[in-house]
């Protein structure tokens, strides 16, 4: 079971006034507001050392002390759920994931995951008290593609340390709306939850560093396929990065148009490549993943349309 966390944060100048919620906000990105407001009504956030109400207005200097409880462990239950094995040893498992299964449970989703999925896979993983057994990275659930998942405590804690210092190799094949400025491309710039809309991320001031590399390899009238390199894991980075230099991802309702200019029930965004060193031997391999019939589908009908469009 994960133990609990505390951060200190100190006001500065220019948020001196702000409510404490919205304070907490914007200093804690990976925080719902919902969360926050939960642990003010708990009694975990404390300036001083006094609980404030979320409507406390902080000053210049404030020491404010969040206590993030441990997460209370969900029974987990394995599921026989087909899963697409790419690659398989003692320490990892490389998968092909499907559009719409869920990586782990989480409210709304208590089951049919793809967490369920590995332990009726491997029934002898230890979960340790934590709700994402084995998941070291992981994929939206409307994207497909690759992803590997730690079998074992060596393999976990390889996999991190990789994840961490940026040696893994994880490429996308992205359709977005318009057609990029340049065939190449690298974004730049911090997420962090919006200020705006708390369902979304957005590259915000103060957000986590987050650098992406795009490439065009095809052009199809108004759309652009796109190969996609990242380089840091933050949520939703793809799709944001490229809604930021206004090329939304094709199917995408969240950071894109509310209705797809194309009939696709999910995001054009799929994990093709993944390359990392293997724990047990340290041998660098790399695996790839073709595309869905649903998105190559979509480009087939483009590819015709183009062609019919020359003649």
């Amino acid at each position: 079971m994960s133990s609990a966390r505390t951060e200190t944060l100190v006001v500065a100048s220019p948020d001196s006034g702000d409510r404490l919620d919205k304070y907490l906000a914007s200093r804690l990105p990976d925080l719902t507001r919902s969360h926050i407001q939960k642990l003010i009504e708990d009694g975990n956030i404390l300036v001083g050392s006094v609980a404030r109400r979320g409507s406390y207005k902080v000053r210049e200097g404030d020491r404010v002390i969040i206590t993030i409880p441990e997460a209370h462990p969900i029974e987990l239950a394995p599921e026989a759920i087909p899963l697409s094995i790419i690659y398989e040893d003692e320490d990892v498992l490389v998968i092909d994931k499907p559009a719409h299964l869920v990586v782990h449970p989480a409210p709304g989703h208590p089951a049919g995951t793809l967490v369920n999925a590995i332990l009726a896979h491997c029934p002898e993983l230890s979960i340790d008290g934590s709700i994402r057994p084995g998941i070291v990275q992981r994929l939206d659930r409307d994207t497909s593609g690759l992803m590997v998942i730690a079998k074992s405590d060596k393999g976990k804690i390889n996999l991190t340390e990789q994840l961490q210092e940026r040696r893994v190799l994880k490429e996308y094949l992205a359709l977005v709306e318009g057609s990029p400025s340049t065939d190449e491309a690298f974004i730049e710039g911090p997420i962090g939850r919006s200020p705006v809309d708390r369902k979304k991320m957005a590259v915000v001031a103060g957000g986590r560093p987050a650098r992406t590399r795009y490439r065009v390899i095809e052009r199809l009238g108004p759309y652009n396929l796109l190969r996609v390199r990242i380089y840091t894991g933050r949520t939703h980075q793809i799709r944001v990065h490229l809604a930021q230099i206004g090329h939304p991802i094709v199917g995408d309702t969240l950071y894109g148009r509310h209705k797809p200019s194309i009939a696709l029930d999910r995001p054009f965004l799929h994990a093709e490549r993944l390359g990392f060193q293997l724990p047990s031997t340290g041998a660098y391999v790399e695996f790839s993943a073709p595309l869905p019939w649903e998105l190559e589908s979509v480009l087939r009908e483009l590819k015709g349309q183009n062609i019919a469009g020359l003649r």
